[in-house]
């Protein structure tokens, strides 16, 4: 992630992983291992970014990019995620989605696509 919350992705084709979760009440660790999943997330092949954010009502989005369905897979399978996927359904979310995406096209304030 960049120092704007943006991710700094790459000209598509790329995909998107988002996660979207309604938390439970308290911390319960939520937030360390929260740090932890997105420095995990940095160090896995494929990822391009991440942005995320939270509202007050513990409603969130992340959306995690990759170059490949192949390394959202391999993310998936990473140990550390599954447990802590796991500390999700018990602890944490009272309900989340994943949609997994392909981005076929991307374009910015900075550099507005007409077509």
């Amino acid at each position: 992630m960049s120092a704007s919350g943006f991710a700094n992705t790459p000209k598509p084709p790329y995909y998107a992983v988002i996660f979207s979760s309604q938390r439970t009440d308290g911390d319960n660790g939520y937030g360390k291992t929260a740090d932890r999943m997105a420095e995990l997330a940095a160090q896995q092949p494929g990822f391009l970014g991440m942005e995320s954010t939270r509202g007050t009502d513990g409603f969130g989005i992340t959306v995690a990019y990759f170059d490949s369905e192949e390394n959202i897979r391999a993310w998936k399978r990473n140990m550390e995620h599954a447990a802590a996927r796991q500390k999700g359904r018990e602890v944490w979310y009272s309900h989340y989605e994943i949609r997994i995406a392909k981005v076929e096209r991307a374009y910015n304030f900075n550099a507005p696509q007409i077509d």
